[in-house]
């Protein structure tokens, strides 16, 4: 005796989202916790006509606890989220806070004076103002008005 089994040509499909929900966690940086890993956090880059803006959200660290530099790769920002608080009575339910190194380097879109860049922390986002090379920065050229010749 035979039995038929109903194909589903979807059932593929479930295999090879769970692979790319992977693929993409891992490249985003959220991994299920297991002890210290390396965090990224999401950031914000736009550019204006005299500098390059980066914003990263920050939540629970301190501006002292920031790192910022600048290469000709692009800016890193690094920061380190330390647990303080020392419970007694670990009875956890969950648990999702990290705690641990965060990092992430965005490549910049066209070359920046870094000796000029400028950074504020407010409220947990951070703020990197990188203004742009002079040699890339557009010039406005007035154009005048010759008088015809007679």
């Amino acid at each position: 005796m035979t039995s038929l089994i109903r194909w589903d040509p979807f059932a593929e499909f479930s295999s090879l989202r769970r692979t790319m929900d992977r693929v993409f966690d891992d490249f985003m940086g959220i991994r299920p916790w297991r002890g210290e890993v390396e965090m990224a956090f999401p950031v914000d880059l736009y550019e204006t006509d005299d500098s390059v803006v980066v914003k990263a959200a920050l939540p629970g660290l301190r501006p002292e606890d920031v790192d910022i530099s600048v290469t000709a790769e692009g800016l890193t920002i690094k920061g380190e989220m330390k647990h303080e608080e020392k419970v007694e009575r670990e009875n956890y339910y969950r648990r999702e806070i990290r705690y641990g190194v965060c990092s992430r380097t965005v490549s910049l879109p066209t070359r920046v004076d870094h000796e000029h860049a400028d950074a504020e922390f407010e409220s947990g986002v951070l703020t990197v103002k990188l203004p742009k090379a002079e040699e890339v920065r557009p010039k406005t050229i007035k154009v005048k008005a010759k008088e015809p010749a007679r």
